[in-house]
């Protein structure tokens, strides 16, 4: 940071925001205006975390752009976190809760090459590998190691469907991104038979519900751009069992104030 002036503009989710060091002092800060606004002050990484220290708020972030999202927050968010609070809370308190992640051809007509349920606990109930009987892109295959080949022996959708909507009928399903592992399976069931179909229509899940936006919230990291909290990744393998347990561990997270 030694090379940075005394003052300069820097663009977070393509709007600006002014950093000024205060001339009374020789550490690695910056007042953040946007436009005549004064955000807040930030401290470059001189903590022995090597984080981001945002002053107002005690909180360090990763990196410059996370900790000025973290300025730009509404006045409202402490209201918004303890939505997500009482919203986690009660997700997780339902005993018949399952947890759904599943791996895909690619982003676009996906269809299923693995998919996991588990319960509120983490405990696994479904862990299979699909046989697509389609394509897999080369940038699903980079992300999570599934190819053709290796799917080639596995059972198809329509092996799995009755197994899967037992585990699913009539019940809450939690997913991150659920809309996207929504569609796939309604895909998979809409290529099926006739039989099959009307068959999950009386045993699919009673409730989607959808950790994406809660965790954003819960997280405050705003986007001026978007005028909405800053989409955020839950990290980890392109495991689907792995990213059900993970999705959990996030939604305990949120149950906590802090």
């Amino acid at each position: 940071m030694t090379e940075w002036d005394h003052w300069l503009d820097y663009l977070v989710d393509g709007t600006p925001v002014q950093l000024v060091r205060p001339s009374d002092t020789d550490r690695p800060t910056w007042a953040a205006y946007e436009e005549t606004r004064y955000l807040g002050t930030v401290h470059s990484r001189f903590d022995l975390d090597g984080r981001w220290h945002v002053q107002s708020l005690n909180e360090r972030h990763l990196s410059l752009d996370d900790a000025l999202r973290a300025l730009r927050r509404p006045h409202d968010w402490a209201a918004d976190r303890e939505h997500v609070r009482r919203w986690a809370r009660g997700t997780l308190s339902d005993p018949h809760l399952r947890v759904l992640d599943v791996q895909t051809t690619g982003l676009d007509t996906a269809w299923a090459v693995q998919i996991g349920v588990t319960d509120r606990d983490g405990n696994a109930l479904f862990d299979e590998l699909v046989n697509p009987l389609a394509d897999i892109t080369p940038q699903a295959i980079a992300l999570h190691g599934f190819a053709p080949n290796q799917l080639s022996a596995a059972p198809t959708f329509d092996m799995l469907l009755p197994d899967l909507a037992c585990l699913l009928a009539a019940r809450s399903c939690l997913a991150y991104n659920a809309a996207f592992d929504r569609a796939v399976l309604e895909r998979e069931v809409h290529r099926l038979p006739q039989p099959a179909r009307s068959a999950w229509a009386k045993l699919r899940p009673r409730r989607w519900m959808d950790a994406m936006a809660p965790y954003a919230a819960w997280k405050g990291l705003w986007s001026a751009r978007y005028h909405s909290y800053r989409y955020q990744p839950l990290g980890g393998t392109y495991h689907a069992v792995t990213n059900c347990q993970r999705l959990l561990t996030a939604m305990h997270r949120m149950c906590r104030t802090r």
